[in-house]
């Protein structure tokens, strides 16, 4: 008599083939690409995996319970905000995330963002697209000899760091968990990366203890015209209080690639602002980062299932 194999659960659509293959003695349960709470619930209700790998959605204390064989909960990615890690400690189960593995995605995302904003990009391909010449009324900035802020050092961050660094930047940081600060970072207080710096980018995970971190006080202390990029969590950021600065040009630009609510409600104040630039939560989603997400979650699950 064969034996049933033990189910994983996949809060998305699909995973990649790869990361599958390490998964073949097991039965994969999709949730599809918006799982809803009373989705997933059905779901183990049906199958009772033994772990999850989280893409999309949140995984809550109601979840947690409801999943008598649960033993691990692994993260296609880095940031477990979306999880309740205390109700999975309080019943034993392991919560790990795919750690670096997407950061040269995320990084290079952060820096495409803070080169559109500074070069006006978007605004410019449109004002061409609509017939105009505006090389004689255009001015962008500069990089080279700016001063980059960098709120969170690690491999994120310091990836920004370092190519920041060797496009000719002044590259200041803050981060008190950071175990190496890297050389081309001078390590200062948050107070001098609000005062100093010319743009700011966050890279630090969403807690209790800094949401909201810009805010209106943040951005009253910071210089008239920094560009501000979150390629992070979007509840680092008070979207009234970034919205009224840029409204009022005390913030240049915003470059954005994650949100309080996510999707954004149609309605959004942002959706139409010509100097907030917007993309869907896709800093690390590329083919490489889709393959080694999959695979790092993976074997992280298995890791604690074998």
């Amino acid at each position: 008599m064969s034996v049933a194999k033990r189910a994983v659960l996949v809060t998305a659509a699909d995973l990649a083939p790869e990361a599958l293959h390490l998964l073949k003695d097991f039965e994969i349960v999709f949730t599809g690409l918006a799982p809803q709470e009373e989705d997933i619930l059905a779901l183990i209700k049906r199958h009772d995996p033994a772990g999850i790998i989280v893409r999309y959605g949140k995984i809550t204390s109601g979840i947690i319970q409801a999943a008598p064989s649960l033993k691990v909960i692994s993260k296609h990615g880095s940031g477990i905000d979306t999880i309740d890690v205390s109700a999975a400690q309080a019943k034993g189960i392991a919560v790990c995330a795919a750690t670096g593995v997407n950061a040269s995605a995320v990084a290079e995302h952060a820096i495409a963002l803070i080169l559109a904003c500074a070069k006006s990009v978007t605004r410019m391909n449109l004002r061409m697209h609509a017939g105009y010449w505006d090389k004689a009324s255009h001015k962008s900035m500069e990089l080279a000899g700016r001063t980059l802020g960098l709120i969170g050092l690690g491999a994120i961050g310091g990836r920004v760091a370092q190519i920041a660094h060797a496009m000719g930047m002044h590259v200041i940081g803050r981060d008190p968990y950071a175990k190496k600060i890297p050389d081309s970072v001078k390590e200062v207080s948050l107070d001098e990366i609000w005062h100093d710096s010319d743009i700011i980018s966050l890279h630090c995970p969403l807690t209790d203890d800094n949401k909201n971190l810009v805010n209106q006080d943040t951005l009253d202390r910071s210089k008239p015209g920094v560009i501000i990029v979150n390629t992070a969590r979007g509840g680092l950021i008070d979207e009234g209080a970034l919205l009224s600065a840029v409204q009022s040009g005390h913030v240049f630009a915003a470059g954005l690639d994650s949100f309080q609510q996510e999707p954004p409600p149609a309605d959004h104040p942002f959706l139409g602002e010509e100097n907030i630039l917007l993309s869907p939560h896709i800093g690390g989603v590329t083919r490489d980062a889709y393959v080694n997400m999959g695979l790092a979650a993976v074997r992280n699950l298995l890791s604690h299932l074998n």
